[in-house]
């Protein structure tokens, strides 16, 4: 049975630094399926793939070398046992895995992969569709809005901290529109678009700082966890590691 987390939502809603930080919290690992897109981006560039080309992208998959490894110290992505987490936090990654990732084949490539692993042990999982495509049973599914302005302004930032000092990077007026081309396309895609599950709890993420939001969705997996014993028999000696209690008490709203 697959105990997972989603944690779906656009491009720059916080997905990947909550889910990093709630794995922590609970003592869990954190599968970052964008890291799969990217990477199967940076590998179909290397190889000269034509992403217009679907099947020669179907045939060319499983030899592209693709493989995750979940330890503890986290997550890392190889392309023929080369470790490229670092290569594929660029602009252009970013912009080819959105391309690459519409991709019937590709998507349902990685999904297999990610379904396999989620069987394994219990997950954090982020990306566009988890909750409404590719782990519609998870045991907690959450979706993270935020204004496109306000995703901008996080990337932008981002990128300062990350970016070498002797590259020059992108305005934030550029970020905020690939944001929101990211947007249209990502909502937009004929296979499995960016949505909300039906039965996802939305959280709006623009005022809040990323310990609020963790808080509250861990606050929301108690309550359910209250409320469904089969839900507590699995996850309640996660959410002990990550210190939540009866939140009935002396609990604001966020």
């Amino acid at each position: 049975m697959t105990h997972a987390i989603a944690i779906d939502g656009l491009s720059g809603a916080g997905k990947s630094t909550v889910s990093r930080l709630l794995a922590q919290y609970l003592g869990i690992h954190y599968l970052d399926t964008g890291a799969m897109y990217r990477s199967l981006a940076y590998a179909a560039k290397e190889a000269r793939i034509n992403l217009t080309q679907e099947d020669q992208i179907k045939d060319w998959l499983p030899a592209s070398g693709l493989e995750i490894v979940l330890d503890n110290q986290g997550q890392k992505t190889f392309i023929h046992g080369v470790d490229v987490s670092n290569l594929i936090r660029t602009p252009e990654m970013s912009r080819l895995s959105s391309e690459i990732s519409a991709l019937p084949p590709v998507r349902h490539y990685c999904v297999a992969k990610q379904r396999e692993l989620a069987n394994q042990k219990p997950l954090v999982l982020d990306g566009r569709d988890i909750g409404s495509f590719v782990l519609p049973d998870a045991d907690f599914k959450f979706y993270l809005e935020a204004t496109a302005e306000e995703r901008a302004k996080r990337r932008w930032l981002q990128m300062q901290i990350d970016a070498d000092p002797n590259t020059k990077t992108q305005s934030l007026e550029q970020v905020l529109q690939e944001i929101r081309s990211r947007d249209i396309n990502d909502s937009n895609r004929k296979l499995a678009p960016a949505v909300a599950a039906e039965d996802a709890i939305v959280i709006d993420t623009t005022k809040l700082n990323l310990d609020q939001v963790v808080d509250r969705i861990l606050y929301l997996m108690q309550e359910k966890a209250n409320t469904n014993e089969i839900t507590k028999s699995f996850w309640h000696e996660y959410l002990e590691k990550a210190q939540v209690f009866d939140y009935d008490k002396g609990k604001e709203e966020i």
